[in-house]
């Protein structure tokens, strides 16, 4: 681009070939700029004229970024976030704020961090407000892309692989992720159970009768998926999308489930269950948070991830 291009560049240009990358479409594009489609197409042009490149071309149904929209994309990404931080102060101050975040987030998370972090709040933001939303997926990008959700709390396995995945393609990815903390499921039986007296071997474990936490409904976990690599299988006669309800259930019935060993302790029922390794091998879990960039450096975000971080630190090992 000669100098004479650079001096009267449209800055809206670059907004639009941002959206278009990250979306992969023009309608998507259009309307989270609030633009009509005919808009973004002839920005598109007319960055096209500026660059000197196609920069999207159609595959199929879908759109295809040039290599030289690929090279352009990051630098042109953050360059948009710095203009962003500059011109958008952080004057965020806790005790004065009434902002409202929301968190989405699986019950079992919430139970252990949103006791403490309202006592962050009374002490430090009396005026925030925090509403927590059910998870009903194990990749909440989406909530967040489309602003349902601030901040995703969870275990997101298949996103962080997939975000690692473009990271390393040289892909501009557009959300950021912090550990929390880290964890083991266990085996959760009431103390009458008939298994809660014996070892729990593979062989009994696959005999009994089983409830699934799901959060998206889907009867098939992760569980079952360990237990195919011994190509075993389990009877399921239940599933719900909440741990709490199914340590309450497993405390009435001979259902076996599977609970966070650090959620139980905030049950309120732990003295009526019993808890035992799984008899099978079944990966660490990690908690972590999942923010969309356009909240990377807004003050009061970064206030929220900071306490959380802080509250995470000082009660677990991450």
């Amino acid at each position: 681009m000669d100098p004479l291009n650079f001096r009267t560049l449209d800055l809206n240009l670059l907004r639009v070939f941002d959206e278009v990358m990250t979306e992969r479409s023009l309608t998507r594009a259009a309307r989270k700029l609030s633009l009509t489609q005919p808009a973004v197409s002839n920005a598109l042009r007319r960055f096209r004229e500026v660059v000197g490149d196609e920069l999207i071309k159609r595959s199929g149904q879908s759109m295809a970024p040039t290599a030289r929209a690929l090279a352009l994309w990051p630098p042109v990404r953050e360059a948009l976030r710095a203009m962003q931080e500059v011109l958008t102060p952080s004057n965020f101050v806790p005790a004065q704020a009434n902002t409202t975040f929301v968190l989405a987030m699986a019950d079992a998370t919430a139970a252990q961090l949103i006791p403490g972090l309202i006592e962050i709040m009374d002490r430090a933001a009396p005026g925030v407000s925090i509403r927590v939303v059910p998870l009903t997926t194990r990749d909440p990008r989406r909530l967040l892309d489309e602003e349902v959700a601030d901040l995703a709390l969870g275990y997101f396995p298949a996103a962080f692989a997939d975000l690692t995945a473009r990271e390393q393609a040289g892909e501009s990815v557009a959300f950021s992720h912090q550990r929390l903390y880290s964890g083991e499921y266990v085996c959760v039986m009431r103390r009458e159970h008939p298994l809660a007296s014996e070892p729990l071997t593979l062989d009994r474990y696959c005999a009994a009768r089983h409830m699934l936490v799901s959060f998206s409904g889907r009867p098939f976990g992760f569980v079952d998926e360990a237990l195919a690599v011994h190509g075993r299988e389990r009877r399921i006669v239940l599933t719900v999308n909440q741990f709490f309800t199914a340590g309450k259930v497993v405390t009435h019935s001979n259902l076996l489930t599977v609970l966070p060993r650090h959620f139980v302790g905030v049950t309120g029922m732990a003295d009526q269950l019993v808890l035992r390794e799984l008899p099978f091998a079944v990966p660490t879990f990690h908690v972590d948070a999942l923010w969309h960039h356009r909240v990377h450096r807004a003050g009061a975000h970064q206030w929220l991830r900071a306490s959380i971080l802080a509250l995470t630190q000082s009660a677990f090992v991450v």
